[in-house]
């Protein structure tokens, strides 16, 4: 299937979506960063205008990064309402990465305006122990590569990650987070192993360290 083909299809199966539901405002929601050992989990939400054709749109992990710059800025130049939002380290530390990955997501839904009718989540959760999405929303799974308003979502997070990554490498200059973006790869665990946790780190996540 060519990107084009797979395009069109993203935003007809919003299309169906908000016709079938009776929903003019449809949003996704999508997180980023639920696996690094450091830094926080970040949400983007996005509600569309219909119509509205993005380049190459398609899920974050299969946009390079240049792509995913440009669609970021295109997003939220054409979006009727967008949001990114985030969970700290120390709050997936207390709650853990599933109630965080809510957290952020539910944060992100509720900065949008006008408010959604209908949430599309990407993946197959919708609540953890103790954080839940409390938005009326359907569970998507593999929602990225489905419908366009989570691809745009995930593009969002995606890119508001990165660069607080980028940030943070630029305080952090021992851990070269803008080389893994806090991935739990070879080099940073070598450099964990020499220098120890920074105040960003993920503690519960470094248990094996």
């Amino acid at each position: 299937m060519s990107k084009d083909a797979q395009g069109a299809d993203l935003y007809q199966w919003d299309a169906d979506i908000c016709a079938r539901r009776g929903v003019e405002h449809l949003a996704g929601v999508d997180e980023a960063g639920a696996g690094p050992l450091a830094g926080r989990v970040y949400a983007g939400a996005v509600i569309l205008p219909r119509g509205v054709q993005l380049p190459d749109l398609n899920d974050s992990k299969q946009v390079t990064p240049r792509r995913r710059e440009l669609l970021f800025d295109l997003i939220r130049e054409q979006a009727v309402s967008w949001s990114v939002a985030w969970a700290e380290p120390e709050e997936i530390d207390r709650l853990d990465i599933l109630n965080c990955r809510m957290l952020a997501m539910q944060r992100a839904i509720d900065a949008l305006s006008p408010a959604p009718q209908l949430v599309l989540v990407d993946g197959n959760r919708d609540h953890g122990s103790r954080c839940a999405i409390t938005s009326p929303h359907e569970t998507v799974v593999k929602g990225d590569a489905h419908s366009a308003c989570i691809a745009a979502a995930s593009i969002l997070a995606k890119v508001s990650r990165d660069r607080y990554m980028e940030e943070m490498a630029a305080t952090y200059p021992q851990y070269a987070f803008e080389k893994h973006k806090g991935y739990p790869t070879k080099l940073h665990y070598e450099r964990l192993r020499e220098f120890g946790p920074c105040p960003i780190h993920r503690r519960s996540f470094l248990k094996k360290l």
